[in-house]
């Protein structure tokens, strides 16, 4: 049964999630922001009996993958093949319920991918551009945008990549680098010319502007906000090829050693692995005008998925477009930003390891604290009070107490309820019932699966409340009618969660089920009292959750310390020595001992600070990336050690000259190089 008048133009669903990068396993990060929401409202809509499809699969092409790959030692292959296997596995053990999970090394991706490209080009919808790009003389490679590093101009963060600054999360060009390196050789890469495809992106400009910002104004704050920004700011052409030996390979004679570049042929991957299911008719998925497509994605994929995806089927010309894309934002792991670079995560395969048979706690807590509106944290206190006080508690409890007070009271069978026995409390506990189909689909329909969530949650807490004020274990010594009436609609309401709760609790949906002998149900049975017929036995109670102990929690954060310790150990590690420079090369740098005099913030970032300092020689301007470890108050007086002849370079729209001498401890934090007794300003440092 459907609430949303809307969705009657759509006959079918074709549900999409972003595809996990094969080169580590799924994390909770991951489950909160995508998976989970996705099979939530896949399973809601089966439950109404939709046409749909749910459409998954690993992205296995990219230079991470060829990074890690010439880390190990072994080939990109054989990196996304193990991982491929640990991320299906683990969606499939928490009961993430695709169709198909294939992956886009399969050769009928290598072959959708190509034939799209190639009907795009024989279109005349790339235009073919020349342009100088970073390449290794010494490894004899164009060098892809991650394996170049340096220095952020942004920030002075000297690990930046090519693509982005991790320290201030600024988006970069290779070229923008201070002091380039090649991460293949360390050797300072040279501008070379290189021959790449396009996708004009500026040619649907006006498209997007009509289609998004004029026709999806329903979508989520987060979506609509980004797509806006991008779109205002004009959209660019954006090249489809790159110089790489690992992808699928371009179709155009004279490409040797160019691929598809991995944001154009990694959305392909929910075509193919349609046509993989579906050979026959996979079109009616994705070409007919009924078919409601909906993407889930994390808020780092929004523009992929609203703009450049679209953007690509748009010019191809037969498909349909998304019609709603619900991004969440991030989740973050006790206080701090889930990094994989870092181990800063909980695995999930890990985490079925540890939680056995504990697949819905998982699923019931990202749900629960889900980033649908902002980023939010996951603790391991949070998960373990969830458990404790919710699912054990309220729904687990009121489930228990039913069923145990039927076996002991009518033998383990429905009890028949007699017209007299119903009072104006049964007639308001069943007024209630029926209205939550309709409240917890509406909300998932919505993508409010937080709210949806807390609905179900709260017809257990209707139950509870109903038989704590029955006392049905009392009752029963001077009105066995009565009693008999209090536990039939209990265990109405019982069928009725174990229908509703399937959605986010698919194992402990199926365990009441059972528990109750029911035969399979659908959406349209639920908010209903005569579910459970008279006389229908049950079976003995089995406590749907258990109570996680401190231990338990206490090993989770045990074992996230331990990654803390590994991080900092591992940071603490001594940079191996830079090559030797002449002393006639140190001579020509000038450091001086100088004071700050006045420090400020720099407007809309959150690494820089506008430091004024007296060197003695003169008054000048610094701009330093310390403003995470420093107030500007804390600062000022301090005498401090400059490079004063270095080349001024503007930062912000503020000219920096010079550059305070820092040094990093082993944690990351930034300390001064200061001298030991005061100075004058403008000492010499040799």
């Amino acid at each position: 049964m459907k609430y949303k008048q809307e969705d009657n133009q759509f006959n079918r669903y074709c549900v999409t999630t972003a595809l996990p990068y094969a080169n580590g396993p799924v994390h909770i990060g991951h489950l909160a922001g995508v998976y989970v929401p996705a099979d939530v409202y896949v399973r809601y809509l089966r439950a109404n009996d939709e046409d749909i499809v749910f459409i998954g699969g690993s992205d296995e092409h990219g230079v991470p993958i060829t990074i890690k790959a010439r880390k190990e030692g072994v080939t990109p292959q054989q990196i996304v093949d193990r991982y491929h296997n640990v991320i299906k596995k683990s969606f499939e053990d928490l009961g993430i319920s695709f169709d198909i999970y294939s992956r886009t090394s399969s050769k009928i991706h290598h072959q959708t991918a190509s034939e799209f490209f190639s009907k795009l080009y024989n279109s005349g919808k790339f235009i073919e551009q020349v342009s100088q790009q970073y390449y290794d003389e010494e490894a004899k490679a164009f060098l892809a945008d991650r394996y170049i590093t340096g220095t952020c101009p942004h920030c002075g963060n000297e690990k930046a990549y090519g693509d982005q600054c991790e320290a201030c999360g600024s988006s970069l060009s290779p070229t923008e680098l201070i002091n380039p390196k090649s991460a293949l050789s360390g050797n300072e890469p040279v501008l070379k010319e290189t021959k790449h495809w396009y996708l004009p992106l500026n040619d649907y400009e006006d498209f997007m502007k009509q289609w998004i910002l004029e026709g999806h104004k329903e979508w989520k704050t987060n979506v609509y906000g980004q797509c806006k920004s991008w779109i205002e700011q004009g959209l660019q052409p954006r090249a489809v090829t790159r110089d790489l030996d690992w992808g699928v390979k371009v179709p155009l004679p004279n490409a040797e050693g160019k691929v598809l570049y991995v944001w154009f042929d990694a959305p392909i991957g929910y075509i193919s692995n349609t046509k993989e299911l579906y050979p026959d008719d996979w079109q009616k998925w994705w070409k007919e005008r009924d078919t409601k497509l909906v993407h889930f994605i994390g808020k780092d994929n929004i523009v992929f998925h609203c703009i450049i995806f679209p953007a690509m089927l748009q010019a191809e010309g037969s498909y349909i477009l998304p019609e709603s894309v619900p991004a969440n934002e991030f989740l973050n792991l006790e206080g701090d930003k889930i990094s994989t670079s870092r181990n800063w995560a909980v695995w999930l395969h890990e985490y079925l390891e540890d939680f056995k048979d504990k697949q819905d706690v998982l699923r019931y807590v990202l749900c629960a604290n889900a980033p649908e509106t902002k980023d939010n944290d996951f603790t391991w206190k949070d998960f373990q009070t969830r458990n404790n006080s919710e699912l054990v508690a309220i729904l687990g409890n009121f489930v228990n107490r039913t069923l145990v007070l039927t076996h002991k009271f009518f033998e383990g069978k429905v009890p028949q309820v007699p017209a007299n026995t119903i009072t104006p409390l049964e007639q308001e506990v069943t007024a209630e019932i029926a209205k939550f189909p309709q409240r917890i689909g509406l909300a998932i329909e919505n993508y409010k699966f937080r709210e949806a969530l807390s609905e179900m949650m709260n017809l257990a807490r209707i139950g509870n409340k109903y038989l704590t004020e029955c006392e049905p274990w009392k009752m029963i010594k001077t009105d066995v009618e009565r009693t008999a009436a209090v536990l039939n609609i209990s265990l109405q309401i019982c069928a009725n969660l174990a229908i509703l709760s399937e959605p986010f609790l698919p194992f402990t949906a199926n365990k009441l089920t059972k528990m109750l002998n029911l035969p399979p149900l659908h959406w349209s049975d639920a908010g209903k009292t005569d579910i459970i017929k008279p006389n229908s036995p049950i079976e003995k109670p089995e406590l749907l959750f258990e109570i996680i102990d401190d231990q338990a929690i206490e090993a989770q954060i045990a074992k996230l310390e331990a990654t803390k310790q590994s991080n900092q150990l591992e940071n603490a590690s001594v940079e191996p020595q830079k090559p030797n420079i002449s002393f006639e090369d140190f001579s020509k740098m000038d450091i001086r001992t100088a004071t700050i005099i006045a420090a400020e913030k720099v407007a809309k970032t959150k690494k820089l600070l506008k430091l004024t300092v007296n060197t003695g020689i003169d008054t000048r301007t610094i701009v330093s990336g310390i403003a995470e470890y420093f107030e500007p108050e804390q600062i000022i007086g301090k005498q401090v050690s400059v490079l004063v002849n270095l080349e001024a370079k503007e930062l912000k729209g503020i000219t920096s000259q010079g550059m305070i001498l820092m040094a990093e401890n082993a944690d990351g934090s930034l300390h001064f190089v200061s001298p030991c007794s005061q100075l004058i300003n403008g000492a010499e440092i040799r």
